[in-house]
């Protein structure tokens, strides 16, 4: 890279809204110095839509789930969780069963993500 050039940035978009997806699209492909990632890229940033009819306050979670939920994030493993929590391994994995059922989450990323979206936590 030449030093007058200017980094270029990857941008990914996590838009549940296809409409707003295609218009940001439109609107962001053409920007000097910035490119969409594409499917599974690696993006130096990420655009998120938050469905405004999804609030934290419609996901009932627990203090303990939320607990479990922010050492998940932080890529604690089921044992480590328990251990910071003064918990057995078991109830750990109860909490993290019942946040995967209450986030539609296919697994601990996947949870994480979604809680993330919806506002639940900040990463």
């Amino acid at each position: 890279m030449s030093a007058d050039k200017a980094p270029e940035i990857v941008l990914a978009l996590e838009v549940d809204d296809p409409a707003l997806a295609d218009r940001l699209t439109a609107l962001l492909g053409n920007v000097a110095g910035l490119r969409l990632a594409g499917p599974g890229e690696q993006a130096t940033a990420t655009v998120v839509a938050r469905d405004p009819r999804v609030s934290p306050a419609d996901i009932a979670l627990t203090q303990r789930e939320l607990d479990v939920l922010a050492l998940m994030a932080e890529g604690a493993s089921n044992k480590m969780i328990a251990r910071r929590l003064g918990i057995s391994v078991h109830t750990v994995k109860f909490h993290v069963g019942s946040l995967l059922d209450k986030l539609d989450a296919t697994g601990r990323t996947d949870a994480v993500a979604h809680a993330a979206r919806r506002g639940v936590i900040e990463l």
